[in-house]
């Protein structure tokens, strides 16, 4: 049988000839509205990530931690593993799920940065407050960031645990490793909860709504630390500015996307706790302009 007769030309032909149309089924269309969509799509995903950035250099630079509420980061840890574990009951689109798991990790940065700077700009040595309690180490915290840079910090100073039930203390502890733990154990609790439960919707459901309703809920801790120091001195402006461009955002991409109604429900309540941190700005900057002597003081 000679070559020309083989049907391996004609059928490598074929193929090739019909190579555009699998190439085009297999690549997306470069329209405009595909452009749009992977910009807006890359924008979920890193978005939420940017307006944390001027906060982390402030508080890199100035080592000063008092301006901005460590309640901003559990929030958003806990919004962010609802969010994945919702998406296991009732999938959502990618790139959401993209960002909260991106979002987790940044914020475990950002409590490791505050750690790192209280614990810096402690003068005297206090009290150590862990997530577990450590009796069968009463004199070590040798495997702590603070032991190793203050060691004798542990030996000198009195011990608190998370197991006393110090709600004061709650979210407080002054080791890094002790936020690891709290994080792991709750997820830990959430993931067996969910896949007990992963077949009831009524579940899924709570989980969901729980997940966009604490993060709804982010500016909560920040709005009230404001109003604790009738003042917003140490936060980031830049950071609630983009807090607010990218929730509007956000929001008008849960609507276009037809996202599941808790979404775009609490994105708008989120959109007006930022409005309100802006009030907060302008109300204490002018206490401030009228009443000098007294923030002085």
């Amino acid at each position: 049988m000679s070559s020309s007769d083989s049907p391996i030309p004609v059928q490598l032909q074929a193929f090739m000839s019909d190579l555009p149309n699998h190439m085009s089924g297999m690549m997306p269309e470069l329209t405009v509205m595909g452009i749009v969509n992977w910009v807006a799509a890359g924008a979920m995903v890193f978005g939420g990530v940017v307006p944390f950035i001027p906060q982390f250099r402030d508080i890199r630079r100035s080592g000063n931690t008092d301006g901005f509420s460590t309640f901003v980061c559990l929030t958003l840890l806990i919004a962010n593993i609802l969010r994945i574990m919702f998406w296991f009951g009732k999938h959502f689109e990618l790139p959401l799920l993209a960002q909260s798991v991106i979002m987790v990790f940044t914020m475990m940065m950002m409590m490791r940065l505050c750690v790192q700077m209280k614990n810096k700009s402690e003068i005297v040595a206090s009290k150590q407050h862990q997530f577990t309690d450590s009796k069968n180490h009463p004199h070590q915290n040798g495997d702590s960031e603070t032991s190793r840079s203050y060691p004798s910090l542990g030996k000198a100073a009195g011990r608190s645990t998370f197991l006393d039930f110090d709600r004061h203390q709650f979210w407080q502890w002054t080791d890094f490793k002790s936020y690891i733990q709290f994080i792991m154990l709750f997820t830990a609790m959430v993931a067996l909860l969910t896949f007990l439960l992963l077949n009831n919707i009524i579940y899924v459901e709570l989980i969901g709504f729980l997940a966009v309703f604490a993060e709804a809920l982010l500016g909560a801790p920040q709005f009230y630390r404001n109003f604790q120091n009738k003042s917003t001195q140490g936060m980031s402006k830049k950071m609630v500015g983009f807090w607010t461009c990218g929730d509007v955002f956000k929001t008008g991409y849960f609507i276009l996307r037809e996202a599941p109604p808790q979404f775009w429900i609490c994105g708008m309540l989120q959109v007006s706790i930022d409005i309100s941190i802006f009030v907060q700005v302008f109300l204490y900057r002018n206490l401030r302009a009228r009443a000098p002597k007294y923030y002085s003081s």
